[in-house]
């Protein structure tokens, strides 16, 4: 696999991010939904028909189930197949031994980077899996993305995953917290983000967010919704690892009320729209 471009790829799911990345790989594509975009199949299994690689691009676990189980049969020995949805670490394990029973190889390949990062080939992967497999496609990875990192073995991605979405979580619902006490008491929200820009808690993430947050502009780059499933597989994680997580358990609750209340389509830089915004 000498080039990215050289690769016969199927792409499936075409959301945020993998509508965008079906594009830079002019890829075969579908989605549950269908979307209307150059190059989409009617179903998965003719998606992947003459597929080199196949990477999956679905919104959680039961999707990324539903779907690996319906393309199953149609799977062919040599195929690569590649799971960038941010799952739970048994899906990931579970989707390993359906590739492998088909002779499939498999790599556990979650993504860091939001709309404008897959927009441009930005983003990161988070590789784990064989090292010679991730050698072999990094080719193919490098069309959309800047870097890619091996974590490990199978599984180690998505507990990398996770555990840094819980950083970003808990960050921004603590960027929305400051922002609330600061300009309440009469500080300008200008000069809290620039008083944090040079200060150890400044970010490339603080960056991004709080002139939107102050904005009252969440338009999506991660949904309130993925980011609130992600932290309720990072506590599946902790649960398993007994490890207590008093930050992104009270997060995840926060992002659960205001999915309830209709806010889980925006970013989830809206953690910070209670305060900022009220009703």
């Amino acid at each position: 696999m000498n080039g990215g471009t050289n690769v016969r790829a199927a792409v499936l799911g075409l959301g945020i991010i993998g509508s965008r990345a079906c594009r830079l790989l002019a890829a075969a594509c579908w989605n549950r939904t269908p979307r209307g975009i150059p190059c989409e199949c009617t179903t998965p299994e003719e998606a992947i028909a003459d597929a080199d690689v196949i990477s999956i691009y679905l919104k959680d676990a039961p999707a990324l189930r539903d779907v690996a189980a319906r393309i199953n049969p149609c799977l062919k020995p040599g195929q690569i197949v590649l799971n960038h949805s941010t799952v739970d670490l048994d899906t990931t394990l579970w989707l390993e031994k359906l590739c492998l029973a088909r002779d499939c190889r498999f790599l556990d390949a979650p993504f860091t980077g939001s709309k404008l990062a897959a927009e441009s080939g930005q983003l990161v992967y988070y590789i784990g899996g064989d090292p010679a497999l991730a050698a072999q496609v990094d080719d193919y990875l490098a069309v959309t993305s800047k870097s890619r990192i091996h974590c490990g073995g199978v599984g180690a991605a998505t507990v990398v995953k996770l555990a840094t979405n819980l950083i970003s979580a808990c960050t921004v619902q603590a960027m929305a917290e400051a922002l609330a006490i600061a300009t309440r008491h009469g500080v300008p929200a200008d000069c809290l983000i620039h008083a944090v820009s040079q200060n150890a808690s400044g970010s490339p993430l603080a960056a991004m967010k709080f002139p939107t947050m102050v904005a009252g502009s969440y338009d999506t780059h991660f949904s309130l919704a993925n980011m609130g499933k992600d932290s309720r597989y990072a506590l599946a994680l902790a649960a398993a690892a007994q490890v207590e997580t008093p930050a992104i358990s009270a997060v995840s609750q926060r992002m659960k009320e205001l999915c309830d209340m209709g806010f889980g389509d925006h970013d989830y830089s809206v953690l910070a729209k209670p305060y900022l915004d009220p009703e």
